[in-house]
């Protein structure tokens, strides 16, 4: 029999729904699974509560643990309050903050102090730990690997034709994405059409809301000259499996990620084929060819891209793929063992 789980674990995340971000979707799915397990816990949204409140009502709470969604922007809170209640802290990375934060000159240190302060840390992939790591070696023995899961609902649809009416035939490339630099929306842009060129057919739908203004009114100034494409902004994660059930591709285009990305596994959870960057955190969910197809640079955008068009039995057979390596290997309940277990290890249980 496993041991009890500790009592109230306080989380903090830079976003909690109604937002769609990833760290919302991330946060939201495992503090589920752990309520589930009988974890004792409460969420604070950094974005919608000023510091000084959170403390006072963390106090109050008095948690056993507390336990950062983002080093660089939940972690010095955290770390803060951790020390101030003498209590452990766990800090997951999520993705700009390993990738990008952390060799920023003016985020660096803080990024730094937290890690130094943490009792342990977990990452979703060995990549991002690597990454870490090769900085600041010292804290290998602090790292857990704790691999996300999906949370999908199905219970609500989207209505695809209210927002766009396609063409007969067509192939949906569908972007699911908040709109930033890290996710290089305007990629696709250009080798989709030198296709569109060859098959009229092809349609690309942006999914996500505009989270970095001067990428949105860049991207949003080319899409109003391309006829093939549309930003249809926020849909709620509740939609999102019936709108991903109605791409025929599914495009990840970013720069860097935090290990894996929830629309790469949600994708592939519902036998989607998947088209992405060959960057380490899609190289820990993509087997190319196997799973789905990865590209580094344009021209093999565009090849890949026309054989997932014309082939249905090839987008078929990645799909089929890639639901069965989600099934096998990234469920819900591993998700929330290695949580379980990376807090079992840090705060006595209750007897």
């Amino acid at each position: 029999m496993l041991a009890p789980m500790p009592s109230r674990v306080a989380i903090f995340t830079p976003f909690a729904p109604p937002s769609v971000r990833g760290n919302a979707v991330t946060v939201t799915r495992v503090a589920k699974g752990l309520s589930d397990r009988g974890v004792e816990l409460r969420v604070w949204d950094l974005s919608v509560s000023a510091d000084t409140t959170i403390e006072v009502e963390v106090e109050a709470y008095r948690p056993v643990l507390v336990h950062a969604f983002h080093a660089y922007r939940t972690g010095p809170l955290a770390l803060h309050v951790a020390r101030r209640t003498d209590i452990p802290l766990v800090v997951t990375f999520t993705g700009t903050d390993a990738n990008h934060d952390l060799f920023d000159p003016e985020r660096a240190p803080t990024v730094r102090r937290v890690l130094e302060g943490a009792a342990r840390l977990t990452a979703f992939h060995a990549s991002i730990a690597d990454r870490v790591t090769a900085t600041l070696p010292d804290l290998r023995g602090r790292f857990a690997i704790v691999p996300q899961s999906v949370g999908l609902s199905t219970r609500e649809t989207f209505d695809l034709r209210a927002h766009w009416r396609l063409p007969p035939r067509s192939s949906l490339f569908l972007f699911p994405a908040g709109i930033r630099a890290v996710k290089n929306p305007a990629f696709p842009l250009t080798p989709l059409g030198r296709l569109v060129a060859r098959i009229p057919e092809i349609r690309l739908l942006y999914a996500g809301p505009v989270l970095d203004p001067g990428t949105g009114e860049t991207l949003l100034r080319s899409l109003a000259a391309l006829p093939w494409t549309r930003h249809i902004g926020v849909v709620p994660h509740a939609q999102m499996a019936s709108l991903l059930s109605q791409a025929d591709v599914v495009l990840n285009c970013s720069v860097s990620e935090g290990g894996m990305a929830n629309s790469v596994l949600e994708a592939l959870s519902i036998g989607r084929a998947v088209l992405a960057s060959d960057i380490a955190g899609n190289r820990s969910l993509i087997d190319d060819g196997s799973t789905g197809f990865l590209f580094g640079d344009e021209s093999e955008f565009e090849r890949r891209a026309a054989e997932l068009v014309r082939n249905p039995g090839l987008r078929e057979r990645l799909g089929r793929a890639g639901r069965e390596l989600v099934a096998r290997r990234y469920s819900p309940e591993r998700e929330i063992d290695g949580y379980c277990d990376v807090y079992r290890r840090l705060v006595a249980v209750p007897a």
